[in-house]
């Protein structure tokens, strides 16, 4: 793929063994075959709940408290989710994420329409902190994936300084990558006496891709990256107090990943659901940040004296892409290249 990822993976082995990826999303179809191949889902927590804490959906171990098809009723989760890793085959079709046996640890912090309360997020991001701290040495999440956003209010706090990125400038100060879509408001619609009309905006990066301790990540098309460049959507920097974002650009166009809607299997059947209904294609920044968060899983598994160095890891990764040739607040430094990344480090 466009990301080199395929060839850190034949070269390097680069197939996020032994990392653990935070996501933090709708939620996530645990019994989606392509998750089961290699465990890739540790733990499900639910924060959308009245409570002091995020409450146990799932856990690999044990028993289960809810029923899988309610693990992630919107579906933009699972897709996030089996972006990073995972692996299925039905013998004619093989998809894999792009760290294939990186193990998720997965924090509904949106509701089932895709809403979600900052509070939500924030108690995920706290109770990720508290986790690494409870380890002795090393961190038990090495990365946060947050395929979300929304406007900030400029009026009430400094860009990059609302609440929820305080709390991940925390989680990064600690030694936990975070990566961040940058938004899919690179065109809007605005209203005129002529009717509708597509304006595409610069300043358009949301909250939390501006925040300057994590990865923003733009979109740009999967197939001809070079060719048609950054995707029409895709939110444009510099960020509102003049800071150059986005970070990197990766595929977000026509995204082939996880569904969650496939029919529950009760019971053990020979006959695998068909590939249709099993997978389906998203577009968006949600769809390009996974790629980074899989690609740095995946730099990490072979790299792991990086594990818990943030800034050294975003410096390799913006030394080692690949110039796209387009404006520096709509690329950012270009499409990270795992191949450069490996043999440059």
């Amino acid at each position: 793929g466009p990301l080199k990822v395929d060839a850190g993976r034949a070269s390097y082995g680069a197939v996020g063994e032994q990392v653990t990826w935070a996501v933090l999303d709708t939620g996530v179809r645990w019994d989606h075959p392509h998750f089961l191949t290699h465990d890739s889902i540790i733990e499900v927590w639910d924060c959308t709940q009245h409570s002091d804490g995020p409450v146990k959906m799932y856990r690999s171990a044990d028993e289960t408290t809810s029923e899988p098809s309610a693990g992630d009723r919107d579906g933009h989760g699972t897709h996030v989710c089996g972006i990073i890793a995972g692996e299925y085959s039905d013998g004619s079709t093989r998809i894999q994420g792009i760290a294939p046996r990186a193990r998720l640890i997965v924090y509904k912090v949106l509701d089932d329409d895709g809403f979600g309360d900052d509070a939500w997020i924030i108690k995920a991001i706290d109770h990720i902190f508290h986790q690494n701290q409870s380890v002795t040495s090393g961190l038990k999440i090495h990365g946060v994936n947050l395929s979300l956003g929304g406007p900030f209010d400029a009026s009430v706090y400094g860009c990059g300084f609302s609440p929820i990125c305080k709390e991940l400038r925390d989680l990064w100060r600690q030694g936990t990558l975070v990566c961040v879509a940058a938004g899919n408001e690179g065109q809007i619609q605005v209203q005129t006496d002529d009717g509708g009309f597509d304006l595409n905006t610069q300043l358009s990066i949301g909250d939390p891709a501006n925040l300057q301790d994590g990865v923003a990540v733009g979109s740009v098309n999967a197939d001809k990256p070079h060719l048609y460049g950054v995707s029409w959507f895709s939110s444009r920097g510099p960020t509102a107090d003049g800071r150059p974002k986005p970070d990197v650009v990766a595929p977000g166009e026509r995204i082939l990943s996880c569904s969650a809607s496939f029919p529950v299997r009760k019971g053990r059947s020979s006959k695998p659901l068909p590939f249709a209904q099993l997978f389906r294609t998203e577009s968006g920044t949600s769809m390009a940040c996974p790629h980074v968060s899989g690609l740095l899983a995946a730099f990490l598994s072979v790299r792991r004296e990086f594990l818990g160095r943030p800034d050294e890891v975003k410096q390799i990764l913006l030394d080692n892409c690949n110039d796209l040739g387009r404006d520096r607040y709509h690329q950012g430094a270009g499409m990270p290249n795992l191949m450069k990344m490996l043999m440059n480090t």
